[in-house]
């Protein structure tokens, strides 16, 4: 039987197909926020996810659970092989079946069933949001798997999807998505109702007190953190009064924490906290920092924190590359860092510093800014994009 989730009637039903476990914290938010914001503008979505088997909430939001054992690549295999038979249990009231690489080898097994049915439908396009780290010494073998496999399903999939989606279009353009196959793109965004509140509870700091900084995010060697810990020892050295707190968890998580011990207390490394918990953290903060290094993963893509740091009302301090120029653009509400170097990030602290009583005027700017990166307008742009997609097949 098909799920019984609340939505709106709609004449379109998609299924989004997301293989990963939406109980971890840093991919909680695009997919439920975009099925939220997919319903109220219409659309009929099942978000099938791994979890416990039937219907689940969070966030408010509900979603299909299938579930899957731990094991490395096996729990793809099962995973993928009962999400295949719910969908050919489900397949004469689907339209359109949205999913990521990971998912692809399976779900285009099932396009032969097509023809076999002789209709059109449904409709199978892929999303790409993110692309697989480099091959650098601090990988791992799922990271060098990911890489070599993402690769020539972006290929095959030129051929074999109806139609394709991507966060940006440098990411459309970086993985060489052919213009006829892209329906187009949808960004990050941020929940205003949830983040915008934090702005009246802010304490800006007088002169000479401490200006806490926040990083919220994947702890990485990829994403140049170190660089950033290091600048703040330094700017501190010179006489400036700042106060870095890193929240979340990766690869680095330990490393950071060795440095943290050693910083007097100017910077701390914390566990990460569930997706509601966020505005609270960000309330206390004064600058969001975005360390990014220029490299293509950074370059073609939309960082969710950017729009949760400017929603919350937060100035910004960022490296200067498209993915941040992109949106920013001439706003009055960031401190760059023209290099990611710990050099550069140094002058943008020294910056913040030095217009520390901007503080709260930027935050309001960024706050505004932040209006037209909203998760619902976001996903006004995916809706147009299956919409446009649909009319095109099928030429409505």
């Amino acid at each position: 039987m098909s799920p019984e989730i609340n939505r709106k009637q709609s004449n379109h039903h998609l299924v989004w197909v997301y293989p990963g476990n939406l109980t971890n914290l840093i991919n909680i938010t695009p997919r439920l926020e975009t099925t939220k914001e997919l319903r109220n503008l219409g659309w009929n979505v099942t978000l099938i996810a791994a979890g416990s088997t039937g219907i689940n909430n969070l966030l408010g939001v509900d979603f299909f659970g299938i579930p899957r054992p731990n094991k490395y690549l096996i729990r793809q295999l099962v995973f993928h092989t009962r999400v295949c038979i719910y969908l050919l249990r489900e397949w004469e009231s689907i339209d359109i079946i949205l999913f990521h690489q990971m998912s692809a080898p399976w779900l285009f097994s099932l396009k032969p069933k097509r023809f076999v049915s002789g209709k059109r439908r449904p409709l199978f396009v892929m999303d790409t949001r993110t692309v697989p780290m480099e091959l650098i010494s601090k990988s791992t073998i799922p990271d060098r798997i990911r890489r070599f496999f993402y690769n020539p399903i972006n290929r095959i999939a030129n051929y074999l999807a109806d139609g394709q989606t991507a966060i940006t279009k440098r990411m459309a353009e970086g993985v060489r998505i052919p213009s006829h196959k892209l329906w187009g793109t949808w960004p990050s965004g941020v929940n205003l109702e949830r983040f915008s509140p934090t702005q009246l509870l802010r304490q800006w700091p007088n002169e000479g007190e401490t200006i806490q900084l926040i990083y919220i995010g994947y702890l990485d060697h990829a994403r140049n953190i170190m660089a950033l810990c290091k600048s703040v020892i330094q700017a501190n050295n010179k006489g400036m009064v700042f106060k870095l707190s890193l929240v979340g968890y990766g690869r680095q998580f330990e490393e950071l924490q060795e440095f943290a011990s050693h910083s007097n207390n100017k910077v701390r490394v914390l566990h990460p906290v569930p997706h509601e918990q966020v505005p609270e953290l960000l309330a206390k903060a004064h600058v969001g920092v975005l360390p990014f290094p220029d490299e293509f993963k950074f370059q073609v893509s939309s960082p969710i924190k950017l729009f949760e740091y400017m929603g919350a009302g937060l100035p910004i301090l960022a490296t200067k590359i498209v993915c941040h120029t992109d949106v920013i653009e001439n706003g009055n509400y960031v401190f760059w860092a023209d290099e990611a170097s710990e050099e550069g990030l140094l002058d943008a602290l020294t910056k913040v510093w030095n217009f520390r009583d901007q503080l709260s005027r930027m935050g309001i700017e960024a706050g505004i800014a932040a209006e037209q990166w909203t998760w619902r307008k976001s996903s006004e742009k995916l809706k147009f994009a299956l919409e446009e997609g649909i009319n095109e097949c099928f030429e409505v």
